[in-house]
């Protein structure tokens, strides 16, 4: 579980470093600089983007994490008391509905940040 938690900092510090680095890409303005409506537009348009693709990044990796620890735990589970394999799989089912509800609802609000606001 340590290890997980460095790797999850250091892909967090990482995350963070690109996204620092990127910001001055987006405060210069082109040479032909379009109106002022327009640039507004257009930065919202490009944000809009960038939070859709950080939310639905992180949902899937959660999602991902989620569903890896409880097929990880239900198979050690079963392992160890294989005449429990009935219970143990339904609740294995269960929580990945669950962790997969969780998801969908990330990708819902990803598709309200891109039409609606």
């Amino acid at each position: 579980m340590n290890t997980l938690l460095k790797k999850l900092c250091a892909l967090t510090g990482v995350l963070l470093l690109v996204l620092a680095l990127a910001a001055p890409a987006y405060a210069a303005a082109p040479d032909g600089a379009p109106a002022a409506e327009e640039q507004a537009q257009d930065d919202s348009i490009g944000l809009k983007a960038i939070a859709a693709g950080i939310a639905v990044g992180v949902a899937a990796a959660g999602g991902a994490v989620g569903m890896g620890l409880a097929t990880a735990k239900s198979a050690e589970g079963i392992a160890r008391q294989p005449e429990a394999e009935g219970k143990i799989r339904t609740m294995l089912m269960l929580g990945l509905v669950f962790i997969e509800t969780a998801i969908i609802y990330a990708l819902l609000v990803v598709i309200l940040i891109i039409f609606v606001l």
